[in-house]
């Protein structure tokens, strides 16, 4: 047979486009647009569902008001459904946020808007928010970096202090729901990267430098730890890129240069060890940009022009490019923009990206109210696949799992300081045919991450009203899910409010010094009332004896800590339940 070098050259691209068709991902839009258009940070609830930060609410333009997306019945994300929830009592923009083992979402500070000296809670039971704290009159949290300790503290960074410089830090605890001094940093921790690595150590690069340092909970300190052999700060704005940890156990860093840079933990307190990365095409760079780690192993990063800024030029160019990196190879691959074009004209900081619990990857772009699915190509890596040991039955709609890497082998999609998107965490799905439901889950026993063979646990709350059926349950962590158990359901009540025999309510909630609990019973009888945290430990108990009908138990709070509680009303075989905020 004879073929020409024409036709060779022809088969050869054609080879080429193929491959790179199979090996790279693929944009679908959500089919319907968000109620309003994005503005930053975008969190995965507990329950499956997404809650998205957007510009509307305030009269700053900053905006306190967040959208919420739901699968639909399929589990589909592309087509699921946009609704509201209550707008944070400040305005953020560019701030701390975590999700907290009890479901609750923390968020801090805001480079723009009201809330740069304070943090807020947010209780999806309830769809309101509560203060978490006050800091220190002179600091400000601004567009701050955060990460979760073992002991479900946050470590939190200050970025602007009067009282303890620029490299300061402080704790906040959930339980106590207040802030406290946490060890300095060795020079300034603004604008940087905090990656969270396997002995839940915390690293990042000194801004606009090559020094670095880690965070070491058992020793309670930052410790110096070695030099980068790039710079990875842009030198205008100061600006670099995300961070993650590999599935070799590797830390890869993106840079606001060209530049990248992989750091080899040392396994023990001492400095690890770093070497240059490839540099990123063209001479693009993460500017302050999203990126994503999908289940396949690769990243999925947006790239703006590296700056070559001068006193009339922008720092944050356009247009936007999107790659896949690999590790394995070391190399870039464009990848068309969600719009299906080669770029999207904004500027790599308005990128926003988050880890679903399907595999997929979730994207927006500050300004617009559309959003994007990326479905990554080939299998999730089998090294991060969480397993499932046990599932205790608790009561018809509370389990208890055990097994493996439910914390997942990496924290998910990252942006660098600006706020944090962390996904690993566990997320249970539950599927009969076509229909899927997500249950919350709480109480998980790790914030960490690459756990290998430690043993997980985590409970869960199966959904209100789902059917009795023979389900098949996974695990979730970042994506990845573990093999399927089957998991026969009862029928499950309505949660929160309503539980079991009888409506029960409780005024004023929030409450301060008091509240009145309200439930109704169709027997005369005695009751016990107990109180408990979101840990599950019993706070406070009392007793009474109910009638027919109507019944009021005074409760006094004003000695309990502030924060969320349950109170439950036990009379016989009728129990009530339902959720209370001491303010």
């Amino acid at each position: 047979m004879n073929i020409n070098h024409y036709t060779l050259t022809f088969l050869s691209v054609l080879f080429s486009f193929a491959f790179k068709a199979q090996t790279t991902g693929t944009w679908t839009p959500v089919a319907t647009q968000g109620l309003n258009s994005n503005a930053g940070v975008m969190l995965l609830l507990t329950d499956g569902s997404v809650i998205c930060k957007t510009d509307a609410g305030s009269s700053d333009g900053v905006g306190n008001s967040w959208n919420r997306l739901t699968p639909d019945a399929s589990g589909s994300y592309v087509n699921g459904s946009w609704s509201f929830i209550a707008q944070m009592i400040d305005s953020r923009l560019y701030f701390s946020s975590q999700v907290l083992r009890d479901g609750t979402v923390y968020v801090a500070g805001g480079e723009y808007g009201t809330g740069g000296g304070n943090g807020e809670i947010y209780y999806p039971q309830y769809d309101i928010w509560g203060t978490a704290g006050t800091v220190h009159a002179g600091d400000t949290m601004s567009d701050a970096n955060s990460q979760m300790l073992p002991d479900g503290r946050i470590l939190q960074a200050v970025v602007k202090s009067t009282t303890y410089g620029y490299n300061s830090n402080l704790f906040y605890n959930p339980v106590t729901m207040s802030y406290t001094h946490a060890p300095s940093c060795h020079k300034s921790h603004d604008e940087s990267a905090w990656l969270k690595l396997p002995d839940n150590s915390i690293l990042f690069v000194d801004i606009n430098d090559v020094s670095s340092e880690r965070f070491i909970p058992s020793l309670n300190q930052w410790v110096v730890d070695a030099t980068v052999p790039v710079s990875l700060y842009e030198p205008f704005g100061e600006e670099t890129g995300a961070s993650f940890l590999l599935p070799d156990g590797r830390g890869f860093f993106i840079g606001g240069t060209s530049k990248t840079a992989y750091y080899t933990p040392s396994g023990t307190n001492a400095p690890g060890t770093w070497a240059a990365g490839p540099d990123i095409p063209n001479g693009l760079g993460a500017v302050d940009a999203a990126a994503a780690m999908m289940v396949n192993g690769k990243i999925l990063c947006a790239f703006s022009p590296s700056s070559t800024a001068t006193a009339t030029d922008s720092i944050f160019k356009t247009p936007t490019y999107f790659y896949e990196f690999d590790y394995l190879t070391n190399t870039f691959t464009q990848v068309q923009a969600p719009n299906g074009t080669d770029t999207l004209n904004v500027a790599g900081y308005v990128t926003n990206m988050l880890d679903l619990p399907d595999g997929t990857v979730l994207y927006a772009s500050q300004g617009s109210a559309q959003y994007y699915i990326y479905t990554p190509a080939g299998s999730p890596l089998a090294s991060g696949k969480p397993t499932i040991n046990s599932v205790n039955r608790i009561s018809c709609d509370t389990l208890m799992l055990t097994g493996t890497l439910f914390n997942g082998i990496s924290q998910g999609a990252a942006y660098g300081d600006d706020w944090q998107m962390a996904t690993n965490y566990p997320i249970v799905r539950l599927s009969n045919g076509t229909n899927v439901y997500y249950a919350k889950t709480f109480n998980w026993n790790s914030y960490g991450v690459m756990r290998g063979n430690q043993a997980d646990t985590t409970y869960l709350q199966l959904p209100a009203g789902m059917p009795p059926a023979t389900y098949s349950m996974v695990v979730t962590a970042n994506g990845i899910s573990s093999d399927p158990v089957i998991l026969n359901s009862c029928v499950t009540g309505i949660h929160e409010i309503t539980r079991h025999n009888g409506e029960i309510k409780l005024y004023p909630n929030p409450a301060q010094d008091q509240c009145s609990v309200s439930f109704t019973t169709f027997s005369e009888g005695p009751y016990t009332l107990s109180v408990e945290d979101v840990t599950g430990r019993l706070i406070a108990t009392d007793s009474g004896k109910a009638v027919p009908g109507n019944n009021t138990h005074t409760l006094h709070v004003n000695n309990l800590p502030k924060g969320a509680y349950l109170v439950t009303i036990r009379k016989g075989t009728e129990v009530f339940s339902s959720r209370l905020m001491v303010k």
